[in-house]
C-alpha cells in the first residue's frame, strides 16, 4: 500500500526538527531515511574473487571492507575508491566463511575462519602490494582446535587481544593473542587446549520441555557492542542462547563433555518451539545497535525480531506449558476470567485531541480497507494494513478498535496461507479474546485456524463456543458441522494408514530402503501438523533407530538451472544404526557411548526443568532461507530502524522494522545472496552471495520504487510474485534442500555396522 506513508515521516520534517530539538541526531535518523531507502540501487561491482564470497565486513571507521570466499582469499577494499586493496592467499585449504579486522589495531591484523576447521590471524603490513599472486601468506597466529568447520567469527571493540570463534563441532572458542600464536602447540592434542568458552557438545533441544542432549552445532553468534559481556549463539536447532561471560565457567579443554551451562535468556518463537523439524535451525543471529533487540534468521522459516529483556507490549516470556494453552479452549485466558468488552477509550482517559483524533481516523480507514481486501482476495496488502494499525499507533487505539483489527488480521491470515500464518492467526485471537469475551469471531477464526493446522479436536471446542455466541450466525454453524466431519475424515486415514502399515514388508525384513524414506521418516510427521491432518508425536520420533548426519550444499560452479529454478551442489551422508558399536557417530561427528548417553539422557528428562522463552516482537516474511546455512539478517542504520535478508532466489530485502512491512526488494545475485551487511555511518550496503562478486547498493536511483533500479511504473505484482514463489519454496522446503531425484539414486540395505559416508561430488558452499 503505497498510499500509507511510513512512520519516519517527511525528510524535511526531519532536517527541521534540529532547531526545535538540538539533541536528536539528525545524521541517524537520516542514514536510513525510508526516501532513501525506496532510491536503494547497485551502484558498484566489486571483482576480485574466484568463488562465492561467504562473508564481507567494514572496520570500524567505514573506510575498508573485507572478504572472504570459496577460493580461500582475503580481499580488503577501499570504500572510497572502491578498488582492491589487498589479496591474501590464506592457506586455508577449505571455504572461508566468516573475517574480521581486529580492533583498535589501525586494521593492521585481519583473521578468518573457514571449513578447514583453522583459524588463521594476519597481518597486512606483511602483504606486498595488492597480493594477486599465488604465494600463501604465513599467518601470524593459526589456531587448529576445531575439529569442524568454524562459522562465525567475533571481536571486541576496545579488545585488540582477543578473537571468538564458534563452530559447527559444538564449541565457542576464545583466543588470546597475548598467550600465544597457535594452538594446539606442536605435538600436542587439540583436546589439551583450555580455549572453550561454551561447550555446547550436548546443548542442542528438540524441543522447549526436552533436556538438552545433542550437539548444538553453532552456526552463528554475536557480542553486544554496547554490553560486551553479553553473548548470542544459535545453530542447529531452533533456540537463540543468551549468555553472560561473567557466569561462565572458566575456559576449558575439550577433552570431555561438559553440561551446558546455564544462560540467561532463550529465543524462539512460540509455534517453533515445540516442532522438532530435523531442518529447522538458526542460520544468523546478531543484537542491534543499541543491545536491546535480537534479530534471528531461521533455515526453512522466516526471520524474528525478539526483545532481549522481554519488556513490551507485542511479546511475552513463555513456558512449554503455555504452547499447549493456547491451542486448548478455556473461558479464562492465561488464567484469568475474560474482562467484559470496553468501549472505545483513549488511555489513560484523556481526551482526543485534533491530531489523535485524525489519526484514529486514519486507522479506521486503514481497517475498512483491510476488510474490503478480505473480500476481493487481495490479502497481502490488507495484513498489512492491519500491521500498520497495531504496530504503528498501538498506543492510542482503543479495545474496540483493536479487537477488530485483530480479528480481520486473523481472517486475512487464514485467507492467504502463508507458511506459519496459521499461527499468527492463533496469536491473533487470542489477544482478541482478552479484549472481548462476548464476541464470536476470535473463537470462530481459531476454530479454522486449528483446523488448518490439522488439530480437529480442539478446533472443535472452539467452533462450539463460537457457536453458542452467536447460534444465529449460519456460518458459525456450517463451521461446527464441518469440523466433525474433517474428525471423521481423519479418523478414517488414521485407521487406513494403520491398516495398510501392517500389510507392508518391514524395512529390517530386507526391503530396500531410500534416502528419502529415512530422512523423511521423522519429518513427515512433524510438518503434517503445520499443512494438513496428521497425528501426534511422541518422544519416540526423537530417538530413531537409525540415524542420519548430512549437509548440503550449492555452488556457482555447479551450475544452476534457471528454468526449474533448482540449485545444484553436494550432498554429504554419514548414516549408522544405534548400538552397532560402543561408540556412535554425533551430530557433530565426534564419538560418543550409547550405553552413557541414553542413561544420562534417561536421568537428565527425571531431573530436568524446562526453561523459559522469550516470544517473537515482528515476524519479518518474503524472502526465502533454505539453500545455503550462512544466510544474514542484519538491521541497517545506527539505529537500526529496519531489518535486511538475503534470500534464495537471487534478491535481498528490506523491512521496516516496527511495522514489519516490506520496503525494498532488490535483485542482487544470480541464484542466492547471503550476506548483507550496512555501512556504519553512510547509507551504503555490501551485498554478496553465489556469485563471485560484491555489491554495493547506495541511494542513486532517480525514482523511488519498491523494486531495484528506481523503475517507474507498475510493480506491485512483480513483488506479489516474488514472494508468493518464495513461500511456496519455504512450505516444500524439504525437497528444497534434499530434492527426490538427488536422492534416489543412494538406495541401499540395511546398514548393517558402523557409519557410511557418501560423497558423489565436491563441497563448495554451505
Amino acid at each position: 500500500m503505497d498510499s500509507i506513508p511510513y512512520l519516519d515521516g517527511n525528510i524535511h520534517k526531519t532536517l527541521d526538527s534540529r532547531y526545535l530539538h538540538p539533541r536528536l541526531d539528525v545524521n541517524q535518523s537520516l542514514q536510513t531515511h525510508s526516501s532513501l531507502i525506496r532510491r536503494l540501487s547497485q551502484e558498484k561491482e566489486l571483482q576480485g574473487h574466484l568463488g562465492c564470497v561467504n562473508t564481507v565486513a567494514w572496520n570500524t571507521k567505514g573506510s575498508l571492507l573485507i572478504s572472504g570466499s570459496d577460493d580461500t582469499r582475503i580481499n580488503i577494499w577501499s570504500y572510497y575508491s572502491q578498488k582492491l586493496v589487498h589479496s591474501i592467499e590464506t592457506g586455508h585449504t577449505a571455504n572461508i566463511f566468516c573475517t574480521k579486522f581486529i580492533p583498535e589495531t589501525s586494521d593492521e591484523l585481519v583473521v578468518s575462519g573457514a571449513g578447514d576447521a583453522e583459524v588463521r590471524l594476519f597481518n597486512r603490513s606483511r602483504v606486498s602490494g595488492n597480493g594477486l599472486d599465488d604465494v600463501a601468506v604465513v599467518p601470524s597466529a593459526l589456531y587448529q582446535c576445531h575439529t569442524r568447520r568454524v562459522k562465525k567469527l567475533a571481536v571486541e571493540n576496545g579488545n585488540p587481544n582477543v578473537v571468538w570463534s564458534a563452530s559447527e563441532d559444538g564449541t565457542l572458542r576464545q583466543h588470546d593473542i597475548r598467550e600465544g600464536t597457535s594452538c594446539p602447540p606442536a605435538g600436542a592434542s587439540h583436546q589439551e587446549c583450555h580455549n572453550v568458552l561454551l561447550d555446547l557438545r550436548n546443548g542442542a533441544k528438540r524441543s522447549l520441555g526436552d533436556p538438552p542432549k545433542q550437539v548444538l552445532s553453532l552456526k552463528s553468534f554475536d557480542i553486544s557492542s554496547t554490553r560486551p559481556h553479553l553473548l548470542l549463539v544459535g545453530g542447529s536447532d531452533a533456540f537463540a542462547r543468551l549468555y553472560d561471560r561473567r557466569m561462565l565457567p572458566p575456559l576449558s579443554s575439550s577433552g570431555k563433555r561438559m553440561s551446558s551451562p546455564p544462560c540467561v535468556n532463550y529465543f524462539c518463537p512460540m509455534h517453533l518451539s515445540d516442532r522438532g523439524h530435523p531442518n529447522l535451525h538458526l542460520t544468523h543471529v546478531t543484537f542491534s545497535p543499541d543491545g536491546s533487540e535480537v534479530l534471528l534468521s531461521y533455515s526453512g522459516e522466516h526471520v524474528y525480531l525478539m526483545n532481549v529483556n522481554h519488556a513490551g507490549v507485542n511479546e511475552v516470556q513463555y513456558t512449554s506449558g503455555d504452547v499447549s494453552k493456547l491451542v486448548t479452549y478455556s473461558p479464562t485466558v492465561n488464567g484469568v476470567e475474560l474482562q467484559p468488552f470496553v468501549p472505545n477509550v483513549f488511555p489513560n482517559g484523556f481526551h482526543a485531541k485534533k491530531n489523535i483524533a485524525a489519526k484514529l481516523d486514519k486507522c479506521r480507514k486503514l481497517i475498512k480497507y483491510a476488510k474490503k481486501s478480505l473480500e476481493e482476495g487481495v490479502f497481502y496488502y490488507g495484513i498489512e494494513a492491519c500491521n500498520e494499525v497495531l504496530n504503528g499507533y498501538n498506543h492510542i487505539i482503543g479495545p474496540a478498535l483493536k479487537h477488530e483489527c485483530l480479528c480481520t488480521r486473523a481472517a486475512l491470515l487464514l485467507k492467504r496461507k502463508w507458511k506459519n500464518d496459521a499461527h499468527m492467526a492463533i496469536r491473533d485471537c487470542h489477544a482478541a479474546r482478552k479484549i472481548d469475551k462476548s464476541s464470536y469471531k476470535p473463537l470462530y477464526y481459531m476454530s479454522e485456524a486449528l483446523s488448518q493446522l490439522g488439530k480437529h479436536k480442539e478446533a472443535l471446542d472452539f467452533a462450539v463456543a463460537s457457536h453458542s455466541l452467536a447460534p444465529s450466525k449460519s456460518e458459525v454453524a456450517e463451521r461446527v458441522e464441518k469440523v466433525k466431519k474433517d474428525i471423521v475424515l481423519a479418523e478414517t486415514e488414521k485407521n487406513s494408514k494403520t491398516n495398510d502399515g501392517a500389510s507392508r514388508i518391514d524395512g529390517r525384513g530386507g526391503r530396500m530402503l531410500s534416502l528419502s524414506d529415512i530422512l523423511y521418516r521423522s519429518e513427515a510427521n512433524s510438518d503434517a501438523s503445520q499443512d494438513g491432518p496428521g497425528s501426534d508425536r511422541d518422544d519416540s520420533d526423537y530417538d530413531e533407530d537409525l540415524e542420519l548426519d548430512f549437509e548440503t550444499s550449492i555452488s556457482d560452479d555447479e551450475g544452476h538451472d534457471s528454468d526449474s529454478n533448482i540449485l545444484h551442489g553436494s550432498l554429504n551422508l554419514r548414516i549408522h544404526q544405534r548400538g552397532d558399536s560402543e561408540e556412535h557417530v554425533g551430530a557433530s561427528g565426534s564419538y560418543e557411548s550409547p550405553s552413557s548417553s541414553s542413561s544420562s539422557s534417561q536421568n537428565g528428562r527425571a531431573s530436568y526443568q524446562p526453561e523459559a522463552a522469550i516470544d517473537m516482537k515482528q515476524r519479518f516474511i518474503g524472502h526465502c532461507n533454505v539453500g545455503t546455512d550462512i544466510k544474514q539478517a542484519n538491521f541497517l542504520g545506527q539505529r537500526g530502524e529496519y531489518v535486511a535478508s538475503g534470500s534464495d532466489d537471487g534478491r535481498w530485502f528490506i523491512w521496516e522494522k516496527r511495522t514489519g512491512r516490506l520496503m525494498k526488494m532488490l535483485s542482487g545475485d544470480e541464484s542466492v545472496v547471503n550476506c548483507v551487511q550496512c555501512h556504519p555511518f553512510d547509507f551504503a550496503v555490501a551485498t554478496s552471495g553465489i556469485d563471485s562478486t560484491i555489491k554495493i547498493w547506495t541511494p542513486s536511483a532517480p525514482v523511488p520504487s519498491s523494486v531495484a533500479g528506481g523503475s517507474a511504473g507498475p510493480e506491485t505484482g512483480d513483488v506479489l510474485t516474488a514472494m508468493e514463489n518464495n513461500q511456496q519454496k519455504l512450505s516444500r522446503n524439504r525437497d528444497s534442500i534434499l530434492p527426490f531425484e538427488l536422492l534416489e539414486p543412494f538406495r541401499m540395505h540395511e546398514f548393517p555396522e558402523g557409519s557410511l559416508r557418501m560423497r558423489p561430488f565436491e563441497c563448495a558452499q554451505s
